[in-house]
Parts: structure tokens; C-alpha cells; sequence
């Protein structure tokens, strides 16, 4: 498939801290890919690039196939819609959504015609007359959006603009803007720093970090088999133990001593390395009776339970001190009471090996 956007060895530096670092992404057209990092990972420096607003110090940028490194964003087959929105607070939402019309000179009827069909894009034509403190922020993110639709571009930049919406107001607009994606055809590069969001989103997704991107990928891959712990960490919830790997099997022995076979390890652990073991908390499950267990079990004392609608997320400490997490479905799960002693346990197929790290840097942002 013909790509609609590509970085070829980019890199930005502000001073001698560079922002973006040697990054090489290829976006195809008509896809939906997510650029996913924490503060500072450097996504949405690559997104201003792609849209003109800053320019690299060394590499490409090609948006279908022309070279626009260096061409201002007035030159380049794109539009924006930031996460502020910057709608005119004096002009209504049909004369929001005109304005880039008009500074382009197009026709008062064509112009006419392409705002009603962007504005029953976004389903707010009723609202045409209203201005910005009239509507709603999800009103108001429409209004960004259309406005930056009616001017057809072949590639749409979004920097976070769902960040200041409510988390269900948040929830509906992602299913909303897949939809739109679907029905347009159009290339969505979408920047965020919300796991969640990519996961609903996206067809392909790039998890940066210091300016590089750790994997790029689709979201069942990369939630399936992170290349890396970060990746692991960063893409849902992870419990990790630390230890070394015994030999040259898939197994790893703990820092207390306890050996736990694995289904799946990254190809650079050699013999004896010092290693992190992970598991999601879904594929982790609960027994008062060690007999029941399976193979891979840590003893652990529940702390908390929380009630997540359908399923039920149980807090437990180690031996050790760390916290161990498992989510078991609502239906048919065992009550535990706090300070009940417990068998964590999980099959070895849902546990992975990835050379040691810390990770403070993916844990610090709530992934």
C-alpha cells in the first residue's frame, strides 16, 4: 500500500537536547496510527513536523510522496486539530469551520456547500449559528474538526484532542472519530499519551520514548508480545519479577529463589542474565489451596479488591514487598477479604522474559 506520510532518519534538537532521535516511519494511506509516549517522548514534535510547524535538523518528510521538509504547513496536504481547539470566539461554528475557506479564496457557494457537508460530517449542522461558549467541549471538538475536514486534506494531525474532554464524553469521540476515519478514507495520525485510546483507535500504533520509537505495530501485537519491558509496561498493566535466567530453556529464577517457566523471552537474553518475568493481571488467577495451583505461583496476602463493572481487581503484596496484581471476571469470582493469604498463579504461555530495566519512566505515567 502507497504510504501517505514518511520520516526518513528524522531527528529535531532543541539546543543539544534532541527531541526526536534518527526516527524512520512509513504511515500508509487511508490508515489510522497512533504515536504513543509519555511527556517529553518526543510524539508530538514529530507531529509538528509532519504538519510544517517546526522543521528537522537532519532527515525527510515526504507526505504522498513529494519532499516537504522544508514547505510551510499553508504548502503541505494536511490539516490540524489541536487540543485546544483555537476556535474564534466571535464568529459562530459555520464561520469557524469557513475561515481556512476563505483565506483560500474559495467561491461564497462553493464555500457554502463544503461547510454544511463538513458540519453533517460531525453531526452539528443545528448548531451552525452558535458560537464556541455556546457549545459543549465535545461540540466544540467537532466544530475543530470539521473546520479542519472542509478543506479535504489527505492527511489528518490530531495532538490530543480529546485530552480535555470527560472520560465518557472521551470514550464516545474515539468510536466517533474511527468511524469518521473508516467513512473518509482519509490518513488520522493521532498523537496521545492514553494507552486506552491507541488500543480503541488504532490500526498501527509507535510507542516512542527519549525521541526513538521502542516498536511500532499493531495493537493486539504489541499488547501480546512487547518487544521490550518499557513496551510491556507502557501498553496496559503488567506484573513484573525480577530475577536471572536459569539456562538456556525459557525458565527464570526470582531473586528469592523461586524458578517460573516461560512461554515466550526476547532474543537477546543469554544464560544467567539478569531478567524481568511478566504477566498480565488477567491471565493471573487465585487459590487459597497451593495443591490447585499451577506450575508459575507466588504467595501473596490480599490488600485490596476493587470493583471494575465486570470484573474485579484483587491488590496483593509479596514476600518480598511488591504489589501483585490480578483481574478476575465479576461472575463466579471467590470473595477474598483483606488480609486473606492467597496462591497467585498463571499458565506458563501467558508469562514473557525481557532483559532487566527499570521502570519507573513507563510506571510514573499510569500505564
Amino acid at each position: 500500500m502507497a504510504a501517505d506520510v514518511e520520516l526518513e532518519r528524522v531527528s529535531k534538537l532543541y539546543g543539544t537536547f534532541k527531541a526526536v532521535d534518527d526516527v524512520t516511519l512509513r504511515i500508509p494511506k487511508g490508515s489510522f496510527i497512533s504515536i504513543l509516549g509519555s511527556s517529553g517522548a518526543g510524539k508530538s514534535t514529530v507531529l509538528r513536523m509532519i504538519g510544517g510547524f517546526e522543521y528537522p535538523d537532519y532527515g525527510t518528510v515526504r507526505i504522498a510522496g513529494q519532499d516537504v521538509t522544508m514547505l510551510p504547513p499553508h504548502r503541505r496536504d494536511v490539516n490540524t486539530v489541536f487540543q485546544n481547539y483555537a476556535l474564534f470566539p466571535h464568529m459562530n461554528a459555520a464561520e469557524n469551520v469557513a475561515y481556512g475557506l476563505r483565506q483560500d479564496g474559495v467561491a461564497a457557494q462553493e464555500r457554502k456547500l463544503r461547510v454544511r457537508e463538513a458540519l453533517q460530517m460531525v453531526e452539528m449542522l443545528p448548531y451552525a449559528m452558535r458560537k464556541p461558549s455556546e457549545l459543549s467541549g465535545g461540540q466544540q471538538q467537532r466544530i475543530a474538526l470539521a473546520r479542519a475536514l472542509v478543506k479535504r486534506p489527505a492527511v489528518l494531525l490530531l495532538d490530543e484532542p480529546l485530552g480535555a474532554l470527560d472520560r465518557k464524553l472521551r470514550q464516545q469521540m474515539q468510536v466517533e472519530l474511527k468511524l469518521l476515519q473508516n467513512q473518509l478514507g482519509l490518513t488520522f495520525v493521532f498523537v496521545t499519551h492514553d494507552q486506552e485510546e491507541a488500543l480503541a483507535m488504532s490500526d498501527s500504533i509507535a510507542v516512542m520514548r527519549n525521541g526513538r520509537i521502542e516498536q511500532l505495530g499493531g495493537p493486539t501485537e504489541l499488547y501480546d508480545t512487547p518487544a521490550t519491558a518499557f513496551v510491556a509496561s507502557f501498553i496496559g498493566a503488567q506484573n513484573f519479577i525480577a530475577g536471572n535466567r536459569v539456562d538456556d530453556t525459557l525458565h527464570m529464577q526470582s531473586t528469592d529463589g523461586v524458578t517460573f517457566a516461560a512461554g515466550l523471552a526476547t532474543p537477546d537474553l543469554a544464560r544467567g542474565a539478569k531478567v524481568l518475568g511478566a504477566v498480565r493481571p488477567e491471565n493471573v488467577s487465585l487459590v487459597v489451596d497451593e495443591a490447585h495451583a499451577a506450575s508459575n505461583r507466588v504467595k501473596a496476602t490480599v490488600v485490596a479488591s476493587v470493583m471494575l463493572g465486570d470484573s474485579l481487581e484483587y491488590v496483593l503484596r509479596l514476600k518480598d514487598g511488591n504489589e501483585f496484581i490480578a483481574r478476575l471476571p465479576r461472575r463466579g469470582a471467590q470473595a477474598l477479604s483483606s488480609g486473606t493469604e492467597v496462591f497467585a498463579h498463571w499458565e506458563p504461555q501467558f508469562f514473557q522474559l525481557f532483559p532487566y530495566e527499570d521502570l519507573r519512566e513507563a510506571r510514573s505515567v499510569g500505564a
